[in-house]
């Protein structure tokens, strides 16, 4: 008696993605990520979380709606979401990468002397704020080296106002026996321009700042269109 042969999908049979898995792992690890497209690395960050599925179609929407890798990755929980289909372990993986990538850029800043690694502070800075949803602001602290004492978010606000309390900068850095002080917030809009409250806002700073012996090195802005130096911009 022969056998007979089943022409059904079995359990052991290979989903036909996998296939397109392999490669895109394959020219990962032989040209690199450059080699990929958006949507093509963000199908790597969700094959372990969706082990059974076809994600290339859930790539290709989450790029669609948020608009690029990394507005992805920074893109809030809430919003995610909102993506049919998108299930809280694969947002946990789009969350990890997006962490990843701000304690990466924050140990390289670490390691240098700030004033001395600028590129690199624009990029972690660029990293850790840039794609947010609402303001933020953050201060560096600074020591006589010009080496980072404390890096802290002081501030959340709206889509498109943060409060700041000028004396409560400067008496933070004198808990921390700063010597200088670098601000950084994020535009949510993505131009990084300044606005006028920005300006004197940071002037207020300066002001109580300079007797204390206190030195405001730059206040930076950051969207995801780029960034701008008030110090730069000769606006302090």
């Amino acid at each position: 008696m022969s056998a007979e042969v089943s022409t059904e999908p079995g359990f052991d049979d290979e989903p036909h993605y996998h296939g397109h898995r392999e490669r895109l792992r394959e020219r990962f690890r032989s040209v690199g990520p450059d080699a990929l497209s958006d949507y093509e690395l963000l199908e790597m960050v969700l094959f372990r979380a969706l082990p059974r599925r076809d994600v290339k179609p859930l790539a290709k929407a989450l790029i669609r709606k948020f608009g690029s890798f990394a507005e992805t990755v920074h893109a809030p929980a809430a919003r995610l979401r909102e993506i049919s289909g998108l299930g809280e372990a694969a947002i946990t993986e789009i969350k990890l990468i997006a962490a990843a990538a701000s304690r990466v850029a924050k140990g390289q800043l670490s390691a240098r002397t700030m004033l001395s690694s600028w590129a690199t502070l624009i990029d972690y800075c660029r990293t850790t704020m840039a794609f947010a949803d609402k303001e933020q602001f953050r201060i560096l602290f600074l020591d006589k080296r010009n080496q980072l004492i404390s890096d802290e978010l002081q501030q959340i606000g709206t889509v498109d106002h943060t409060p700041v309390y000028p004396r409560e900068v400067i008496k933070r850095a004198l808990e921390l026996s700063a010597t200088a002080i670098i601000l950084v917030h994020n535009h949510p809009s993505g131009d990084p321009t300044p606005s006028q409250a920005d300006i004197q806002m940071t002037r207020a700073i300066v002001d109580i700042a300079d007797p204390l012996g206190i030195v405001v090195h730059d206040h930076i802005i950051v969207g995801k269109n780029g960034h701008a130096s008030l110090k730069g911009l000769k606006l302090i």
